[in-house]
C-alpha cells in the first residue's frame, strides 16, 4: 500500500475500500455508492484506477496499491493533483480523489491523450456538482505539462 507492506488482520472477503478506510485510516477513497458505480473510491492496483468498494481484499493481497495518499512522490504533486489545485475542477471534492486517480492511470497508460481519450477515461466518475469540463481540462493540461512551475513543488 503506497510502497509499504501491510499485514491484514480483517475478513479477507471484505472490500478493499473497507480495509484501506477502516483498517489502515486512509480515508481518501471515498464510500459514494458501495456498487462499484460512483468511481469516488478509485485507487490505484497495478497501476490501473479500480473501485476499491468492488474489489475483496483477498484479489488485492500481494499487488501494488496506491491511494490518493500515496499519489505525490518526494514532497511533489502527481502533475494531476497539481492540475486539480490550479484549476479548481471540484466544488464540493467528494468525487476529487476518484477522478485525479483515474486521470493519473489514464496518463500512466496514454502521456498525450485526446480529449475524446480523457472523456472515456472518466466515463463512470459521477460528479454531482457537475465540474466535467474543468476536470477534462485538468487532465488535459496534466499531459501537456502547461502547468506552472513554480507550483509543481509545493
Amino acid at each position: 500500500m503506497n510502497g509499504v507492506a501491510h499485514p491484514i488482520s480483517l475478513d479477507r472477503d471484505r472490500s478493499l475500500l473497507y480495509v484501506l478506510r477502516e483498517e489502515l485510516g486512509l480515508t481518501g477513497a471515498k464510500y459514494g455508492c458501495g456498487e462499484g458505480e460512483c468511481g469516488a473510491c478509485k485507487v490505484l492496483l497495478e497501476g490501473l484506477a479500480v473501485r476499491a468498494c468492488a474489489i475483496p481484499v483477498s484479489e488485492a493481497l500481494g499487488r501494488s496499491i496506491v491511494t490518493i495518499e500515496g499519489l505525490a512522490q518526494g514532497g511533489r504533486l502527481h502533475p494531476v493533483q497539481q492540475a486539480f489545485l490550479e484549476l479548481c475542477p471540484f466544488q464540493c471534492g467528494f468525487c476529487t480523489p476518484g477522478m485525479i486517480m483515474a486521470g493519473a492511470s489514464l496518463l500512466s497508460q496514454n502521456p498525450n491523450p485526446t480529449e475524446e481519450e480523457v472523456r472515456t477515461a472518466m466515463d463512470g466518475n459521477i460528479c454531482r456538482c457537475g465540474g466535467y469540463l474543468r476536470v477534462v481540462e485538468a487532465i488535459l493540461r496534466a499531459a501537456q505539462g502547461t502547468l506552472r512551475p513554480e507550483a509543481r513543488s509545493r
